[in-house]
C-alpha cells in the first residue's frame, strides 16, 4: 500500500538553498507537475512575499544556471529555472522509485517536501540515497495513502504555525479585526505578504485535516 511521507530536506547544493538562506522573507513553492519528468531539467517556483530584488540572489545562487520570470503580480512571482549540473535533487530518485513529489515549501534551512511512495522500501532507499550524497534527511511523518484519503494531512510547517498563533492570539481573526497584516509581519520579522501567504496556506492545511472527507 502507497504511502505519504512529510520530510525536511537540507544541503547547502540542494536547489535554491542558497537564495532561501539569503532571503527567508520570501517563501517558495515548487510548481509540482514540473518535477514529474527529469528529464526536462526544467522547474518551475512559485515566490511569495518579494520583489524584483529576488532576482538579485537568483543571480548569485550557483544552483541556478539560468532562470526566467514567467509571471509577475507584483508581491507573487512565478519563476523557470533550469539547475547546475552540481545541484542536488531527490525529485528524479523518487520518480525512479515510483513515487511523487506532491509538495515542497521552502523552510529556514531547504525544504520541506510531501511524497507520495509505494512503500516503506521505496523510503529507505530514498533515506540511503539522501545519506550518501549528505542531504540531511528528517522525517517527520509517514502515514498510509488510505489514512491521507481520510483526511489525516500533513501539520503545519513551523513558519505557518507561528503566523497562525501570533493572528489568533492578536486578534486578527476577530471582527473587527484587532491587528493587522503589517502589524504580523512587524512581530514576524517577515514581509506582510509573507505573513499573508502563510496564514492562508496554513488555514488551507486544517482545512484539509478537519473538514474534508475525501
Amino acid at each position: 500500500m502507497s504511502l505519504i511521507a512529510i520530510v525536511d530536506i537540507a544541503h547547502p547544493d540542494l536547489a535554491l538553498t542558497p537564495t532561501i538562506r539569503e532571503r527567508p522573507d520570501a517563501s517558495i513553492e515548487v510548481i509540482p507537475h514540473s518535477t514529474t519528468d527529469p528529464e526536462t531539467g526544467l522547474f518551475f517556483f512559485l515566490v511569495e512575499g518579494t520583489d524584483e530584488t529576488f532576482d538579485d540572489a537568483l543571480d548569485r545562487d550557483h544552483t541556478v544556471a539560468n532562470w526566467t520570470l514567467v509571471d509577475d503580480l507584483g508581491s507573487t512571482r512565478i519563476y523557470r529555472l533550469q539547475h547546475t549540473d552540481e545541484t542536488k535533487l531527490i525529485s528524479p530518485t523518487t520518480t525512479e522509485l515510483g513515487g511523487l513529489m506532491l509538495k515542497a515549501e521552502s523552510n529556514d534551512r531547504g525544504w520541506t517536501v510531501r511524497l507520495h511512495l509505494p512503500d516503506r522500501d521505496a523510503i529507505a532507499t530514498l533515506w540511503e540515497f539522501c545519506e550518501e550524497t549528505d542531504i540531511s534527511f528528517e522525517l517527520h511523518r509517514m502515514f498510509r495513502q488510505n489514512e491521507w484519503s481520510n483526511g489525516l494531512t500533513p501539520k503545519l510547517t513551523d513558519e505557518q504555525q507561528a503566523a497562525l498563533v501570533s493572528a489568533y492570539e492578536d486578534g486578527y481573526f476577530e471582527e473587527p479585526r484587532e491587528t493587522s497584516l503589517e502589524e504580523l509581519a512587524d512581530q514576524l520579522d517577515i514581509s506582510p505578504t509573507a505573513v499573508g501567504g502563510r496564514i492562508r496556506r496554513g488555514t488551507g492545511k486544517l482545512v484539509e485535516m478537519t473538514l474534508l472527507e475525501d
